[in-house]
């Protein structure tokens, strides 16, 4: 729950008095994905965010956002503020209606992770081994969250140090046991 309302991260604040309460499905079903649309370096790639694609993830939207107003509208706390509700709005009933509105508003929360997903050898889908090696690439090793298979239930700084102290180590390793840089 935030004390304020605006339209977006960046946008000023709206000019009325108001709160903003926030969900967040801490184990998503919906995957993305970034690809090259070039071989050109400077080219942008395609960013693919897909969220709410998967019926698991449409349903925990929806009643995240119904239990929402069940707090907010029977909460004998919040009856004296008399909260009038701003998005997705009153005119939001039916599960369809409440995707699309959820749709509308959802964004990350600024912890992307699972860009360069780190797997088994017998992992289609994963970018780095184990030692945080990139694939098919020598000399090349990426150690930061976009290793993750998939995103912790919490903030994602203290698995981020400790995915830099485990590429800190392999990189050390490697060069004690004589073995040319990966």
């Amino acid at each position: 729950m935030q004390p304020l309302s605006l339209d977006k991260f960046g946008d000023p604040l709206h000019a009325f008095p108001a709160f903003t309460v926030s969900v967040c499905n801490l184990r998503p079903t919906s995957r993305g994905h970034v690809r090259l649309k070039s071989p050109d370096p400077l080219a942008a790639p395609e960013i693919r965010l897909n969220y709410l694609s998967t019926p698991e993830d449409q349903r925990i939207a929806v009643q995240s956002l119904r239990l929402t107003r069940r707090i907010i509208a029977g909460s004998e706390t919040m009856k004296k503020y008399a909260p009038d509700e701003f998005v997705p709005g009153p005119a939001f009933q039916s599960d369809d209606e409440l995707v699309h509105a959820a749709g509308n508003v959802g964004t990350t929360i600024f912890h992307p992770v699972g860009t360069c997903r780190m797997g088994r050898a017998d992992d289609e889908l994963a970018v780095v081994d184990t030692r945080l090696r990139v694939r098919g690439v020598a000399r090349l090793r990426v150690i930061d969250a976009s290793i993750m298979p998939t995103i912790t239930s919490g903030n994602t700084a203290s698995p981020t140090v400790m995915i830099a102290e485990k590429g800190a180590t392999a990189v050390i390793e490697d060069r004690q046991a004589g073995a040319r840089p990966a």
